[in-house]
């Protein structure tokens, strides 16, 4: 900024130290793991720039001066230039689709000479910015109007959509992990809960649509179930104290008799039962009681509860048609993550590859560069995506709960970060930073050990590339500087 001059020495004294040590001590670990992970017989050595450790070497050096870069700049230029940023990013976003080449089916990196770079994994400091600019703006609140709501969101989603259009399914989910930066800004949490309910009624409704319970899917039914039990939840919780548990116990009450009846016709009479239209009937004469009870007692806030039923009703019977929407290899991935498929051959195989890998590593693993799945390459992109399974059999049980150590000490410290920043734009772009790590930590290790659909995102620090290693840096560098930044360290 002009007439402004950083103070260098009161600078790197304010700086959090111990969280550039844990960055150091990461990708110096995510180093040996993939010397590890990609190393051969003859291989001559973990420096040598003909391999992939040697390469990622290289790309560590330039995000040591990156990041060392990024801490001059003074702590008002990333607020100032934040939309700007932003805007450039989404224009690159834009453009990658036309001149990038397509690379296993996806267009999404741009090539220069010997570097390829993807422009998706640098969106997420630049959308972490823009999101961070526009909550710290005068007078904004999230909860203040509506359109406030939708501003958030275009600049979440505005990437989403660009990266898809890569064919980068992955890549665009981790901006997904952006909405709880809104709940902890004053998104309602009944918001985030229906997400979450969404998912689970799409894994029921889909992983049981094959078999059946009183004449209804198995997945349906246990909907139905789970409905009824969130209808009464929510009635206590949204309801007049002297009436509510009343209310939620008539609610319970009807369910359980329309369930009795079932029973009863199922195993006294052995008839076919019409279960769908039973238990229809059964949500719909609850949500009508919530209705009435909404009118009479004046209580508006019981219509919540009959909304929530009456959607969630409408979104279980579109997942059949929501699942057939996706590519198949997309479906197969996620029917072999449910268990619903096998297929160790194909969609499979990364995965089941991957868990013998780690279950073979035992307690304390079977030593460095004594891996047999890793070595003999039964496991694809090892030293990418699948890295932590290299961990996990030459280190064992020991190696892996290190690392993961490693991941939670470094995310409760940007969390501890965040909640000392004395601006509204410190703390945002603080919980952004956390989102994104938890989000790619958590997703990445489940889909290794297979309880998540294999999406193809790396393993920060620790997984080959040089895109995810600067883009983390960056992330992980701006939010050091505007940390230190805190105490006021400039001088004019």
């Amino acid at each position: 900024m002009p007439g402004s001059r950083i103070n260098t020495s009161s600078l790197f004294k304010n700086l959090d130290w111990f969280t550039i040590i844990l960055y150091v001590i990461m990708v110096l670990a995510g180093v040996v793991s993939i010397f590890a992970a990609s190393y051969d017989f003859d291989q001559a050595s973990i420096f040598s720039f003909d391999e992939f450790s040697g390469k990622q070497i290289r790309w560590i050096l330039m995000a040591f001066f990156i990041g060392f870069v990024l801490l001059l700049f003074d702590t008002r230029m990333y607020e100032t230039y934040a939309f700007p940023i932003y805007v450039l990013v989404t224009v690159i976003l834009l453009i990658t689709p036309f001149i990038a080449p397509d690379i296993k089916g996806s267009r999404s990196w741009l090539v220069f000479g010997p570097m390829s770079l993807q422009p998706a994994e640098f969106a997420k400091f630049a959308t972490a910015l823009a999101l961070a600019k526009l909550f710290s703006q005068y007078g904004f609140s999230l909860n203040a109007k509506f359109s406030n709501y939708i501003r958030a969101c275009v600049i979440i989603l505005l990437p989403v959509c660009l990266i898809l259009l890569q064919q980068e399914t992955g890549s665009a989910l981790t901006f997904l992990a952006l909405f709880f930066v809104l709940y902890r800004e004053g998104m309602s949490g009944l918001i985030l809960f229906s997400v979450l309910f969404g998912v689970v009624v799409f894994v029921l409704g889909l992983k049981y649509s094959d078999t059946e319970i009183i004449g209804i899917s198995e997945g349906k039914f246990w909907v139905f179930v789970l409905i009824m039990a969130v209808m009464s939840v929510m009635v206590i919780i949204k309801g007049n104290t002297p009436k509510r548990v009343r209310i939620a116990g008539n609610v319970i009450g009807f369910f359980a008799f329309g369930g009795a009846v079932l029973w009863i016709l199922a195993t006294l009479f052995s008839v076919e039962i019409p279960g769908l239209p039973i238990m229809l009937g059964m949500i719909g004469l609850a949500t009508a009681y919530l209705l009435i009870e909404a009118i009479k007692e004046r209580n508006y806030s019981l219509c919540i509860p009959a909304a929530t039923a009456l959607l969630s009703i409408v979104f279980l019977f579109s997942v059949n048609f929501a699942f057939e929407q996706l590519q198949p290899h997309q479906q197969l991935r996620i029917k072999v993550a449910l268990g619903m498929e096998q297929d160790l051959r194909g969609a499979g195989y990364n995965v089941n590859q991957s868990k013998i890998a780690i279950g073979s590593g035992g307690l304390t693993g079977k030593g460095f560069l004594n891996g047999t799945q890793t070595k003999l390459k039964y496991v694809p992109e090892q030293h990418t995506d699948f890295i932590f399974c290299t961990i996990g059999e030459e280190e064992g049980f020991i190696g892996t709960m290190s690392v993961m150590a490693l991941f939670l000490l470094l995310i409760l410290r940007v969390i501890n970060i965040a909640e000392r920043q004395p601006t509204t734009f410190g703390r945002v772009y603080a919980y952004c930073v956390a989102a994104f790590f938890i989000f790619h930590f958590c997703i990445n290790i489940g889909m290794v050990i297979g309880l998540c659909p294999v999406i193809g995102i790396p393993l920060p620090f620790f997984s080959y590339g040089g895109s995810s290693l600067w883009a983390f840096t960056i992330l992980l560098f701006i939010l050091l500087r505007i940390d230190a930044g805190r105490k006021n360290v400039l001088t004019y």
